[in-house]
């Protein structure tokens, strides 16, 4: 079992180091960051990618936010109260929406965990099957023993 805890804890130290690089630090983003960040409700397509009318006011909002100094969270959280949550191309990480980042993780460490269970369970059974005595295991019916011996003498000659 502790290895198992040294793969989840070092699991657990990768994804809050990545967590934490994420965030470059920098409240003041960028034009092409933002666009990325946010989609376009009319299309569905990302915003930097859609030429929909929605998709230009959106742009023209975030270039004008920008350089009234708004923060990346004053501008999502103003697109999420104008047109819903689901203008964000990437989920939020609290509340309901933490599953989204959640479930693939818990997802990938049981299945690892299951994998290892039925390797570890299938090679204890194979490696009693080798050792076991030949006089241990059930003997044929005579009437399969007959013909497997006039199939073995077939095939002799």
């Amino acid at each position: 079992m502790k290895p198992f805890a040294a793969v989840l804890a070092l699991l657990a130290l990768v994804l809050g180091l990545a967590l934490a690089f994420r965030s470059n630090g920098s409240s003041r983003p960028t034009q092409a960051q933002m666009e990325a960040d946010l989609v376009c409700t009319t299309c569905h397509e990302p915003v930097d990618e859609s030429t929909s009318p929605l998709a230009m006011q959106m742009k023209a909002f975030i270039r004008t936010a920008i350089k009234d100094g708004w923060s990346k969270k004053r501008i999502e959280d103003h697109f999420v109260a104008e047109l819903g949550p689901q203008v964000l191309a990437v989920p939020r990480r609290h509340g309901f929406d933490l599953l989204a980042w959640l479930i693939p993780f818990g997802v990938l460490v049981f299945g690892a965990g299951a994998v290892g269970i039925g390797a570890r369970e299938w090679l204890k059974n194979r490696d009693s099957a080798r050792d076991a005595p030949l006089d241990d295991r059930p003997a044929l019916a005579p009437s399969l023993e007959l013909r497997v011996d006039q199939e073995l003498a077939r095939f002799d000659a």
